[in-house]
């Protein structure tokens, strides 16, 4: 019952929020305006969507702590601060970026140093090993020792997991609701393995589920055709709280990997081809699979159902896997994302045969 009051609580304040939340942006003058071919939309909207999720998420923790007491010997306090200060970072930064335009060479600062905080918490610090499907668990509880630092392996690979994270949903964030519905199935996965009798973990869980709720109430506004998006902030965030709830699980990276899985693999696959093609890395274009999805002939709408309904899938399924079969799954997802690949070039090309794919 407390799951459902606490989901209840941040879906109503959500969905509150949002339309204020909207409201200022417009004021600010704080608006994705359809410059460019990347732009699908065709009028200005309001940015600064993920502060509404921001501060439903907060006033809902903040609530959870005063009602429910959680145990912080269990999930320490220290935690849920950095948590939210990260998380706070993220979502000034973004306005910052929303507002003014940051070059990359500023804007990355804020995902960085939002991921520092939560690897100086100490969350995912005590993590030694990183499950093995092939044998033993690979040990990552060595120091390196660099100019008389020592750092600690599980320090450097958690603080990378949570900036992939963050940079995956920040690159997903391109259709309408796409990102905030992929995290929601996320956080509804983390949830749902939070229960099991394996992790039996209620603090995570309902950090999970209020994550769930705020951005359910969000998503009222923001799917197909959307009056409000996430902004800079808003998309960096939704994937900071996905990592860092994955890590405190218990570097549960296989599970929030086979959720992002798609979004992750397409993020590689449109990185490593700007690359090759010389240019930036950072460079936004339309070869995202999203983006081809609908050049191939879908709408809005049915390009990102069939998104969810892969992440979906394969985070649900995950759920009741252990590490073999996480593996099995992850290579059935790599083939998945293979064959949309390559199906949607090849549709592409038949349907632009005189337009170059560079």
């Amino acid at each position: 019952m407390q799951y459902i009051l606490f989901f209840l609580l941040a879906v109503g304040l959500s969905a509150i929020l949002t339309p204020l939340v909207k409201r200022i942006a417009q004021n600010k003058g704080i608006l994705d305006i359809p410059s460019s071919s990347r732009k699908i939309h065709n009028k200005p909207i309001p940015l600064l969507g993920g502060l509404a999720i921001f501060l439903s998420f907060l006033i809902s923790v903040i609530i959870y702590i005063a009602l429910q007491k959680p145990d912080f010997n269990i999930v320490p306090l220290k935690f849920f601060l950095a948590i939210i200060i990260g998380g706070g970072i993220l979502i000034i930064g973004g306005a910052l970026d929303d507002k003014f335009n940051l070059p990359p060479k500023f804007s990355w600062l804020f995902p960085a140093l939002a991921s520092l905080i939560i690897v100086a918490s100490g969350i995912g610090v005590g993590i030694k090993f990183i499950s093995n499907p092939f044998g033993a668990p690979i040990n990552i509880g060595h120091s390196l020792e660099i100019i008389h630092w020592k750092l600690e392996i599980s320090a450097i690979v958690m603080w990378i997991w949570i900036m992939g994270m963050i940079y995956t949903t920040k690159f997903l964030d391109g259709l309408d609701g796409l990102a905030s519905g992929i995290a929601l199935i996320g956080g509804a996965t983390l949830f749902a393995l939070s229960l099991t009798s394996k992790i039996n973990q209620p603090i995570t869980a309902s950090l999970a589920i209020i994550f769930c709720g705020s951005l359910l109430g969000y998503l009222f506004y923001a799917f197909h055709p959307a009056s409000i998006f996430l902004g800079e902030g808003g998309s960096t965030f939704v994937g900071f709280i996905l990592g860092a709830l994955a890590i405190i699980l218990g570097a549960k990276i296989a599970t929030a990997l086979l959720v992002m899985g798609i979004p992750i693999l397409d993020v590689v696959w449109v990185i490593t081809r700007r690359l090759w093609y010389k240019n930036s890395p950072f460079k936004a274009d339309r070869q995202h699979l999203h983006f081809r999805l609908l050049d191939v002939g879908f709408n809005q709408r049915q390009a990102v159902l069939i998104l969810y309904g892969i992440s979906a899938v394969f985070g649900f399924t995950a759920v009741f896997l252990q590490s073999m079969g996480k593996l099995v799954a992850l290579v059935i997802l790599f083939c998945v994302m293979l064959f949309l690949a390559i199906s949607v070039v090849m549709l592409y090309k038949r349907k632009y045969p005189h337009i170059s794919d560079k």
